[in-house]
């Protein structure tokens, strides 16, 4: 604590004890503390109620998750660190925090510097009182009955909070835009999980203009096409956003057709944020929001849609679990699209491919075939599919995405020769802005000059690749295939001269996922 926190805290010790001793109430001490506080300090006027109660905050964080629980509501994520920022006057509480913290001190918004009345509808002060708090500019301190703390009714859920969850990303968002150099931290992650439990909870409980609806269908899409060029962390703030008001025009029940536009943009949004969460590399969001993908999808009643949440979901154990679930996920999507053509049907055999090299191995004859046939049928089911789905590289399936995921399945199967030429030619349908896929593609083709016994050239194209990543685009898998080529050197020649300093050149480079609040990302 520094000094200047002391003194207020002693001076408000003192006021509190004199309070006390007149026997004045908690918000007559409060007001005292803040008058005598404020201009000396800058006590704000919630902080001062905290004060006159004499509790540290996490007194003041643990009665209010007890009010959450007894309220039959999930824990909340406020803390110490947030309620800290409340009493500086550098954030507002949202609506259901600030129900809460006018309920643990037993007073009304405007007692605590907030203008309006709480989103209760009721006093905090005796039960069932509507009522402000302030009498000619100041609280009400006259002496009253004994205050008593009110059972929380049912309020609107449209402010329970998300306010706060949003603004934590628009924060972020404009600090990015800013250039700052900011990392992936609890607060973030808090937030947009809270915001995909909100659309869960909508999904099973839910008027817009089609004119709004045509605007988000449009903006859904552009997220789509900012998939492999924008950094993860930027793109989930705008998607997140943007889900946030897609579930507010949920929560009441719209006409069929209107329902269904809104489901199945909250399918895909949820979707895409499971892609940038594996990206970021938290595979249990990512996991969480494919769920929620697939509840969205299933109200609409669109195979294709569902086939495609459950094969982009395929991809998180095929990165980071268990080869043969995301062959299950695979087999699955497969089933959910039938004979529709769509762009699960294409994705769908390709990671049946993928899953079975990681499964088997290299080398393997009836793998490689097995494998092959997969990729056979994919390409089959690509030649089927609408113009728009081959041109969509996030919510359809491109034939680049298709040369690359080939020519990854065969590096894995051993197959370097033709791997090769396949990633070649998928490289050159990439544009200059897109940095994602091409990335992995290099280390791809890194991985073939492994295989056919040109290690020099291996580590050349290690190096230029990751010497070429911006420091917003380290994604954590893309770091982790640069150090499975340094591996697979290390196992093929040993005492390579290069090796040392590819790897010296990777621990510098990833030294930023080694700290869990640091920017993750990765495909």
């Amino acid at each position: 604590m520094s000094g200047r926190q002391h003194r207020e805290t002693e001076l408000a010790r003192q006021i509190r004890a004199r309070g006390l001793a007149a026997g004045r109430s908690s918000a007559q001490i409060a007001e005292e503390i803040y008058e005598k506080c404020s201009s000396q300090f800058g006590t704000t006027r919630i902080k001062g109620h905290r004060l006159a109660h004499g509790v540290a905050l996490a007194d003041v964080i643990e009665q209010i998750r007890a009010l959450f629980e007894r309220d039959g509501k999930a824990a909340p994520g406020i803390g110490e660190t947030l309620l800290s920022a409340y009493e500086s006057g550098l954030k507002r509480p949202g609506p259901e925090y600030l129900h809460y913290l006018c309920s643990a001190y037993r007073v009304e918004p405007v007692s605590l510097g907030y203008d309006g009345p709480c989103i209760c509808g009721h006093g905090h002060k005796m039960p069932g009182v509507v009522r402000g708090d302030l009498q000619d500019g100041r609280p009400d301190t006259s002496p009253g009955p004994r205050e008593l703390l009110i059972q929380p009714i049912g309020f609107d859920h449209s402010a329970d909070g998300g306010e706060e969850d949003e603004n934590v990303l628009r924060r972020t968002l404009l600090q990015l835009l800013a250039g700052g150099a900011i990392t992936l931290d609890g607060q973030v992650l808090g937030s947009v999980e809270s915001m995909r439990r909100r659309m869960d909870d909508t999904l099973v409980s839910a008027t817009v203009s089609p004119a709004m609806l045509d605007q988000w269908e449009e903006s859904t899409i552009g997220f789509g096409r900012q998939y492999m060029n924008t950094a993860p962390l930027r793109l989930l703030c705008d998607v997140m956003l943007e889900f946030a008001a897609v579930r507010k025009a949920m929560e009441r029940r719209q006409p069929v057709d209107l329902q269904e536009r809104l489901c199945r943009m909250a399918a895909q949004l949820a979707g895409l944020t499971g892609m940038i969460m594996v990206n970021l590399g938290d595979h249990r969001l990512a996991r969480s929001f494919f769920r929620t993908g697939r509840t969205a999808a299933d109200e609409t009643g669109d195979r294709a849609l569902r086939a495609w949440v459950t094969a982009r979901e395929a991809l998180v154990p095929l990165y980071y679990g268990d080869p043969r679930e995301a062959l299950n996920l695979a087999k699955k999507s497969r089933d959910l699209a039938g004979q529709t053509p769509c762009a699960a049907q294409a994705m769908a055999p390709v990671v049946e491919a993928r899953a079975l090299a990681m499964m088997s191995g290299s080398g393997k004859k009836d793998v490689v075939d097995q494998a092959k046939r997969a990729l056979s049928r994919a390409r089959a089911a690509f030649s089927q599919m609408a113009a728009a789905d081959q041109d969509d590289s996030t919510f359809g399936y491109t034939e680049r995405q298709l040369y690359f995921h080939q020519g990854d399945a065969l590096v894995k199967l051993g197959q370097a020769m033709e791997a090769d030429l396949i990633l070649e030619q998928a490289l050159t349908k990439y544009g200059p802005t897109d940095w994602l896929d091409p990335t992995f593609i290099k280390f791809d083709r890194a991985q073939c000059k492994i295989l056919e016994g040109d290690v020099d050239e291996a580590l050349e194209i290690a190096q230029r690749t990751v010497s070429g990543l911006d420091e917003a685009c380290r994604p954590d898998i893309l770091m982790q295939r640069a150090h499975e080529v340094g591996k697979q050197v290390e196992v093929k020649a040993p005492g390579h001269p290069k090796l040392k300093t590819y790897m010296e050149s990777l621990r510098g480079r990833s030294a930023s996922t080694e700290d869990p609040t640091a920017d993750r990302s990765g495909s």
